[in-house]
């Protein structure tokens, strides 16, 4: 890839480890140029400076702003936080790539959900929905909605794309935040009961993403479905974090509107959006609405996926837990 053309990537600001993150080192290290989107001058952005990377500061809900970071760019990644603005953001991306009009690729960050959220499962009877769902909700979240939307709206635009469609994440704060508390007294409380599903590394998805902004002519137009390598109950994570943290961690099944009130409810109190999206998972989880595993990852990058294992010893806050 010329010079002249550097990778946008948004969300590049999270924290160390993150996919976003993760991927700016990836691409530098690897001889490309990278554009990272921010949306504050601070010591995320210094970092990232440091790294190699062209940072960009911006407001991807200002089409101004998403218009002038796309300038001289040719192949773009999306990410943005849990926000109830997020098909906004996507749709700015899209049009202000659609009328740039030389875009390669657009890989946009995705959710496993959407491999099987249908048009003909989402406009079902409610009693066909909730079934498939689990039996407590009968609508996904306002969140995973905005995936659905977001991936129609790249389809209609026209903007050659690529969806990830990646599954829970190791690092989603269920199970790297919210449930630490219980890790002293040697429990890993969860709302899952004995349902079985396969948390995948951020650090996986990120090298997959990386890969096919490299390259992406073998991709456009696809959708990857991606899970870790294995299905797991709690008691399978208790023992990732027990051999993580050197002690013994007993898996305790919480009920579920319990945990959330518990949990979420308590430490997302400012953050609607985000808590409605963390409580919906719960209740799909829970009750077995979100099982499957696929070999996509291993086929695309020619190994197995990270474990749970692996993606716990390096998470910051797993790493500080463990030595504390």
């Amino acid at each position: 890839m010329s010079e002249r053309h550097p990778i946008l990537i948004t969300g590049a600001a999270g924290e160390i480890g993150g996919v976003s993150r993760t991927m700016v080192d990836m691409l530098l290290e690897q001889g490309h140029p990278v554009r990272a989107f921010v949306r504050q001058d601070d010591e995320r952005a210094h970092s990232l400076r440091r790294a190699g990377a062209e940072v960009f500061v911006g407001d991807l809900l200002t089409i101004a702003d998403v218009t002038a970071a796309l300038k001289g760019v040719r192949r773009i990644y999306f990410s943005m936080g849990l926000s109830p603005y997020y098909t906004d953001a996507v749709s700015l991306m899209a049009a202000a790539a659609r009328a740039k009009g030389d875009i390669e690729v657009f890989v946009n960050i995705s959710e496993y959900e959407q491999s099987f959220m249908t048009f003909d499962d989402m406009t079902a009877p409610e009693d066909e929905r909730r079934a498939r769902l689990g039996g407590i909700v009968a609508n996904w979240s306002p969140q995973q909605r905005a995936h659905w939307i977001a991936e129609r709206v790249l389809e209609w635009s026209g903007v050659p794309t690529v969806n990830i469609q990646a599954a829970f994440f190791v690092e989603n704060p269920i199970m790297t935040w919210l449930a630490l508390g219980s890790l002293a007294d040697g429990e890993l409380r969860l709302p899952f009961g004995d349902h079985r599903f396969a948390p995948i590394a951020g650090y996986d998805v990120a090298e997959l993403c990386a890969k096919i902004l490299a390259d992406p002519a073998p991709h456009i137009s696809k959708s990857y479905a991606l899970t870790g390598p294995e299905l797991k109950d709690g008691h399978g994570f208790a023992e990732d974090f027990a051999a993580v943290l050197g002690s013994p961690v007993t898996y305790v099944p919480e009920d579920i509107e319990t945990w959330n009130e518990t949990y979420v409810d308590t430490h997302m109190a400012a953050y609607p959006h985000i808590a409605e999206h963390l409580k919906t998972l719960n209740r799909i989880i829970g009750r077995g609405g979100y099982g499957g595993i696929t070999d996509e990852l291993e086929t695309l990058l020619g190994r197995p996926p990270k474990t749970v294992r692996w993606a716990l010893e390096n998470h910051p806050r797993i790493r500080k837990l463990a030595a504390a």
